[in-house]
């Protein structure tokens, strides 16, 4: 039995897919299914009960998976450990980041850290926000880079940096010629926001709950580069984080206006999973992370 079989059941169990646990072990559906036999014909017990509709643990297989998780937890931080002593950064950093970060505060903080540790390799997906969580409590990725992090007692959170919010607009938009604008002067506005669930569209709506402003919501998206474009067509302003907007504003397709004297911000952070053992390589790009932009 190798210790790889044993991270293959825990991201099958923790998962509950065989499709994902192939993926993060970079292996076939049928080679996790035949793992799992494998284990099964080893210990003679049956681990997992296969069904099209449900995905269950057998009572020998809660046990097999609460030991394997401590082996596995063992041998991560003598692999760490050892690599501390020999002052070695390598091995492989899962990151799983919402789109606005992933494509426009992550990209030189990556670029900085393959550039300093070559033998790490750092792959980065993009998910909306519930999924970022999701991949993170799934064990599916080392770490979760998220906006208005929420507080959950399985995971570790990171404050990272606050990204100011700004108002953009069409340049033709009568706010475009204003330096600063009031929230309650977007009372009755065009406004074009994320979807409710997504935290950002949570966080503005709180803002004008505050204010007793009342805007005309004509779209919602659940990404910041839709909103953008949205924005440039005319079809009204939205609130968003002023690192997201750096291109358009160099272009003049946009125009961005202080919000109550920058006032507001959202607050970036990284999350993993409690307990989980971090290598010298996710340590060193959590430290880089929380570094000045």
């Amino acid at each position: 039995m190798q210790i790889e079989s044993l991270k293959v059941f825990c991201d099958l169990a923790e998962t509950k897919s065989f499709t994902k646990a192939a993926q993060i072990n970079t292996v076939t559906q049928s080679a996790v299914s035949q793992t799992i036999s494998a284990l099964e014909r080893r210990f003679k017990s049956l681990l997992i009960e296969r069904s099209k509709k449900n995905f269950r643990l057998t009572p020998e297989g809660e046990v097999f998976y609460e030991y394997s998780k401590r082996i596995l937890s063992t041998c991560d931080a003598l692999f760490s450990k050892l690599q501390e002593i020999e002052d070695v950064i390598s091995g492989n950093i899962r990151v799983a980041t919402i789109y606005s970060i992933g494509l426009h505060v992550l990209p030189p903080y990556v670029t900085k850290f393959m550039r300093n540790y070559p033998a790490v390799n750092v792959h980065v997906e993009y998910r909306r926000d519930n999924q970022v969580y999701e991949n993170v409590l799934g064990n599916v990725v080392d770490l979760g880079l998220v906006a208005y992090p929420t507080r959950d007692v399985r995971l570790e959170i990171i404050p990272l940096r606050k990204d100011k919010l700004v108002l953009i607009c069409h340049p033709h938009h009568a706010f475009a010629k204003r330096k600063s604008v009031k929230v309650k002067a977007l009372q009755g506005q065009k406004f074009i926001n994320f979807e409710h669930d997504i935290p950002t569209s949570k966080a503005l709506d709180k803002i004008f709950k505050e204010h007793r402003v009342t805007v005309d919501q004509v779209m919602q998206f659940d990404n910041i580069e839709t909103v953008k474009r949205a924005v440039e067509i005319e079809s009204g302003v939205a609130i968003v984080p002023q690192v997201t907007v750096g291109e358009e504003i160099a272009t003049q397709t946009l125009v961005a206006v202080e919000l109550e004297s920058g006032r507001y911000t959202r607050p970036l952070a990284v999350i993993y999973k409690k307990h989980k053992v971090l290598s010298p390589a996710i340590k060193q790009f959590i430290a880089m992370l929380k570094e000045p932009a």
